[in-house]
């Protein structure tokens, strides 16, 4: 492709390359024939568009639903067919993205680990379908403050669901969002923690899954170093990972 012009097919391959294994920049070039420059160029002008048009949350909202596109009976069948956890509706938690340290604000990112990240929150189904999602946070805010802001968790309050989540000791533990026992007693108190275990794991391995298919860390250190790319756009993009991992559990790819 050296000295034409790239099509818009062929810079969405660029892009896509580059979010799916986490090359090095001058790999995709070498591979795709075209210079380091022009697959910076690319990936940053997709960032873009997909931000300004709002395009990816569009289809977002079409194929990350919650409870999910199956009966709600149907998922908590699901759910306790794994440790027989009844009237569970998702499994929740929360996962950092590293980021480079921003311009403005950079406490704000800055995790419990000392690392400057973003932080996501994740709730999934039983078959690691991913149903909600908010990629909105810096790092330096507790999975229990998101979740607490979020529409998800009001509509969980009010009823509009049937149903409640698990989650894992940082959250509270609330009609809505079940949590473990702190210290359980042996008997129905160690049961019940066992079975929230088994079941909660779900969550744990859906955003597993989602790293190892995306090679979270290595992509977003490096494309953080592009120039001008804005905070949206790191959402966006990871925004972009999970659509793209939705996708891939529904054609069991």
């Amino acid at each position: 492709h050296r000295g034409r012009a790239l099509t818009s097919e062929q810079m969405l391959c660029v892009a896509l390359r580059f979010f799916a294994n986490g090359s090095f920049l001058y790999n995709i070039g070498d591979a795709e024939h075209i210079s380091k420059a022009t697959v910076c160029r690319v990936v940053r002008k997709v960032c873009l568009l997909s931000a300004h048009l709002s395009a990816l949350k569009r289809f977002l909202r079409i194929f990350v639903l919650f409870p999910g596109h199956k009966p709600v009976r149907a998922i908590k069948e699901e759910f306790h067919r794994i440790a027989g956890f009844p009237n569970v509706v998702g499994c929740i938690d929360g996962t950092h993205i590293p980021i480079i340290a921003p311009s403005e604000n950079e406490a704000d990112y800055v995790n419990r680990r000392s690392i400057h990240s973003i932080n996501v929150q994740i709730i999934c189904d039983a078959a690691h379908l991913i149903t909600n999602v908010e990629a909105k946070w810096p790092g330096s805010v507790h999975d229990s403050r998101m979740y607490r802001e979020s529409t998800l968790s009001n509509r969980l309050e009010t009823g509009e669901i049937d149903g409640f989540l698990l989650g894992d000791r940082g959250y509270p533990c609330r009609p809505t969002l079940i949590t473990p026992y702190p210290e359980p007693e042996p008997g129905p108190q160690r049961r019940f923690n066992v079975a929230h275990c088994r079941t909660r794991a779900r969550v744990e391995m859906t955003i597993g899954l989602l790293k190892a298919r995306f090679q979270f860390k290595l992509r977003f250190y490096r494309l953080l170093h592009i120039k001008k790319v804005k905070k949206f756009i790191y959402m966006s993009n990871v925004c972009k990972c999970l659509f793209c991992h939705v996708l891939c559990v529904v054609l069991s790819v």
